[in-house]
């Protein structure tokens, strides 16, 4: 009879978080060795003169700081704003015990959410014009991209505000009526306070989808002085040839937004520490 090897012990009989662990290193060695056979069959020189080449990547600055970050900031500020305001008065009409409130707000937040926000932006930008005489929003490329994002957003940040509303308790309304408080002193005083803090963490997502959505402003056209990143690098790269421009707002983006995206996993545990 042969017996098996010392030691040897079989999947089935390998406690759960032993498991685990193989799978993991199984598939850490998978993703390892596909990544050398692709690190060994890539053209490296032509990869660093294509995409990593330091001189045009020189050439981009100061201004792709000065003009492109700064522009794609002042555009997600104005659209969050705007967003907001809006986001707000949506969410408090969806809560409404008027029902054309209750139905605009629904048919306006469904209808936002299900259009491209590359299709708002077009029908702000070209639409409003054709359909009414020639009428523009002021402010050029800012005024039209900001108002077009902002519809987009406020569409999601009003569902995010109303969560937020609806799961505050609802014994907090109950002991402001008691104490003689109105349904507006309430809300705007004790209710949405609490509410703001709840959705922090979503409205912070919400700024990072929309520094990435400014780069839908291209459509509306440019000036040298109104390039956001994505807008900046296409130039620059059709201009030069080369990729890099797109390596280096790449990397801009991502030194914009990790920070966001690490502020955000950091607000969820401490709110989960809260409850």
């Amino acid at each position: 009879m042969v017996r098996p090897l010392t030691g040897f012990r079989p999947m089935k009989k390998l406690k759960p978080r032993q498991r685990v662990l193989v799978y993991q290193l199984v598939m850490y060695g998978l993703a390892a060795v596909v990544v050398l056979v692709v690190a060994s069959q890539a053209d490296w020189p032509k990869i660093q003169k294509n995409f990593f080449n330091t001189e045009i990547a020189a050439d981009m600055f100061p201004e792709v700081v000065t003009s492109a970050v700064k522009n794609t900031a002042l555009y997600t500020a104005l659209s969050f704003v705007l967003g907001m305001a809006l986001a707000l008065a949506l969410a408090l009409m969806r809560l409404s015990s008027l029902k054309p409130f209750r139905a605009f707000a629904i048919g306006y937040i469904e209808l936002f959410r299900g259009l491209p926000a590359l299709i708002t932006l077009l029908f702000v930008g070209f639409g409003l014009p054709i359909a009414f005489s020639g009428f523009r929003i002021p402010g050029g490329v800012l005024g039209r991209g900001s108002v077009g994002l902002a519809l987009v957003a406020g569409a999601y940040m009003a569902e995010t505000i109303r969560a937020g509303i609806e799961a505050v308790p609802k014994g907090q309304t109950e002991a402001a009526r008691s104490l003689g408080m109105s349904q507006t002193r309430t809300m705007f005083t004790i209710i949405l306070p609490q509410a703001f803090r709840i959705i922090i963490p979503p409205l912070t997502n919400e700024l990072v989808l929309l520094i990435k959505d400014t780069s839908l402003f291209f459509i509306l056209g440019s000036t040298p002085g109104t390039k956001e990143l994505t807008k900046f690098a296409r130039d620059f790269m059709n201009a030069e040839r080369n990729a890099t421009p797109l390596t280096v707002v790449a990397i801009l983006y991502l030194l914009i937004t990790l920070p966001l995206t690490f502020l955000v996993r950091r607000l969820e545990r401490s709110a989960a520490k809260a409850r």
